[in-house]
């Protein structure tokens, strides 16, 4: 195992230990609204500082970008670590059992590794850039459909971004006929993770941010799969728009996609 992987993941293990105590007493949970509709509790806060003081000691020359502290160490680091401590927080807040820990890391500006771990159900996703993705170690592949049909997606509303509701219902609506069946289960990384995984067939989602993505990101790319943004391109990162799945799958849904995208979704 690459050695910056190893702590990349007792670095999530041990965020994860936090969040799932913490699930078993919720009453201790202190919630407060970033933005309308976007949550943090003293959880999130809590995991990620214990994730970038384990990233720290080990490498104290990285930068590091939290979702719920900013920048962490020298910006101009060739390496950069990317954190979610706790993606899913509004479901954690309700008891939910559906959360995760996202960690990544760019070496010299590519995704070189990756962990995203679901601490309720002891599942630890990891990849290393050209060495393939696992799940508790053991080599998982994205699906193999031919097509759309038959396939499962999973999705996330736009509830950030709700001037994009229009488009997003287009091309729901466009989608939907199309697959088996549709999902939205409130965590991003973990719905990444499921596509490496083969355990759905694509996924899509506006107005994401690094932290949301960048781990599940290399873990579809090590699994066999595509991502994208909503036009085909390479912009996700920066627009926040993801589409990633198989190259059959992704090939499908871009095309029932491009015809609803307005200017905004082609730059």
């Amino acid at each position: 195992m690459h050695p910056m992987l190893n702590i990349a993941i007792r670095a999530a293990r041990s965020a994860g230990t936090i969040i799932a105590r913490s699930c078993e007493q919720l009453d201790i949970v202190k919630s407060t609204e970033k933005s309308s509709n976007d949550f943090v509790t003293n959880i999130d806060q809590e995991a990620e500082q214990l994730i970038v003081q384990t990233l720290r000691k080990s490498f104290p020359g990285h930068s590091i970008i939290g979702e719920e502290h900013g920048n962490y160490g020298s910006q101009d680091s060739d390496y950069q670590w990317i954190i979610d401590p706790l993606d899913g927080t509004s479901n954690f807040i309700r008891g939910i059992p559906h959360i995760a820990v996202s960690i990544a890391l760019k070496a010299q500006g590519k995704l070189d590794q990756a962990v995203v771990y679901d601490p309720l159900r002891g599942e630890l996703f990891t990849a290393s850039r050209g060495r393939g993705a696992q799940l508790n170690g053991r080599r998982i592949r994205v699906g193999n459909r031919p097509d759309l049909t038959g396939a499962m997606l999973a999705t996330g509303f736009p509830f950030k971004q709700k001037q994009h509701l229009n488009t997003y219902s287009a091309i729901f609506n466009s989608l939907f006929p199309a697959v088996a069946d549709m999902r939205r289960a409130g965590s991003a990384a973990l719905d990444l993770a499921y596509v490496a995984a083969g355990r759905i067939d694509g996924f899509w989602e506006m107005g994401l941010k690094p932290w949301d993505t960048a781990a599940g990101e290399l873990l579809v790319r090590e699994a066999g799969g595509m991502v994208t943004d909503f036009a085909g391109g390479n912009n996700h990162m920066k627009s926040g728009n993801i589409v990633a799945a198989s190259p059959k799958v992704l090939q499908g849904m871009l095309k029932n996609m491009r015809p609803h995208l307005t200017d905004d979704f082609m730059r």
